[in-house]
């Protein structure tokens, strides 16, 4: 097996050389001074995350779709963070796919062995059909693993656009990707324990990135999540405070101005800021890809 000690991600954090000594305090005040860093560490690739920003947005606002791809708890996130786009900006379920080793049964159990296997990750994007269209965001915390390698490869020979995300220096792994994003905050508190900086890091650039993309989506106006998928109560009620909010009407006036615009929070601003019925009002929305600012503005002239 190849050696994988000097690997950033594998070395002894020396903040923590008596961690089972420690009292839970001292246990808590550790984690949280090591957890700032990765703060620091998104910072330091700012460059890099908005570069990813930009060309996820232009592929999606072409027809394409975002897929993330890794193992383990890189994997999960990036499973989680595509599952939280359809309820937060109602998007298509297969705009945004997260693709794990092992398939769903990795989600809920561990099935680290298959993170070894390239093939598996070049056949996983064969199967989703990648195209030139595409962004594919491989996420592996050492930067080693070779289902994400596979995955990367395989996209960059269908034409798509790659990006990479690790928590290792990149002359300690190579990568041939597009953007190159290094999130490094140094060793784990638990050495090796990726799930915990590398983790949480790793959660914060997917954040980023997906959002960050809606937003020049036109999927956000101002701060708020006006393309929310009105699908339970407490939706219900954040749509309703959205539109008491950027409207000042009475909630029961909301509730009443969201039935008519077929639960659509976008649909019923644009409704209300013009005036137009609903098929006008939402075919004007369409004519500027669905950017809620950019259709006001139109009609005001």
């Amino acid at each position: 097996m190849e050696e994988r000690g000097h690997l950033l991600t594998e070395q002894v954090n020396p903040e923590s050389l008596t961690l089972d000594s420690l009292s839970a305090l001292e246990l808590v005040e550790l984690f949280n001074r090591e957890d700032a860093k990765t703060v620091e560490a998104i910072a330091a690739a700012k460059h890099q995350l908005a570069q990813a920003v930009d060309r996820i947005a232009e592929k999606l606002r072409h027809g394409g779709r975002l897929f993330y791809a890794g193992a383990g708890t890189s994997g999960r996130l990036g499973v989680l963070d595509a599952a939280e786009c359809p309820p937060t900006f109602c998007t298509h379920p297969e705009m945004v796919q997260g693709i794990i080793a092992g398939g769903a049964g990795a989600l809920v159990r561990s099935s680290e062995d298959l993170e070894d296997l390239f093939e598996d990750g070049s056949e996983a994007i064969a199967h989703r059909h990648v195209t030139e269209l595409d962004v594919v965001v491989g996420i592996t915390a050492g930067g080693t693993t070779p289902y994400v390698h596979g995955a990367i490869q395989a996209a960059r020979q269908r034409g798509a656009t790659t990006v990479f995300i690790a928590c290792v220096p990149a002359e300690q792994v190579e990568i041939d990707a597009d953007i190159d994003i290094r999130l490094l905050v140094g060793p784990e508190v638990l050495a090796g324990s990726t799930r915990l900086k590398a983790g949480t890091v790793t959660k914060m650039a997917l954040n980023i990135l997906s959002t960050g993309a809606m937003v020049k989506l036109g999927k956000v106006y101002g701060n708020r999540m006006v393309d929310v998928a009105v699908t339970n109560k407490k939706l219900r009620d954040r749509a309703l405070r959205i539109l008491g909010d950027l409207t000042e009407l009475s909630r029961s006036e909301c509730a009443e101005l969201l039935e008519r615009s077929d639960r659509n929070v976008k649909l019923a601003l644009m409704m209300h800021w013009t005036g137009l019925e609903k098929d006008k009002a939402h075919h004007l929305l369409n004519q500027h890809q669905g950017n809620l600012r950019e259709a006001i503005t139109s009609i005001q002239g």
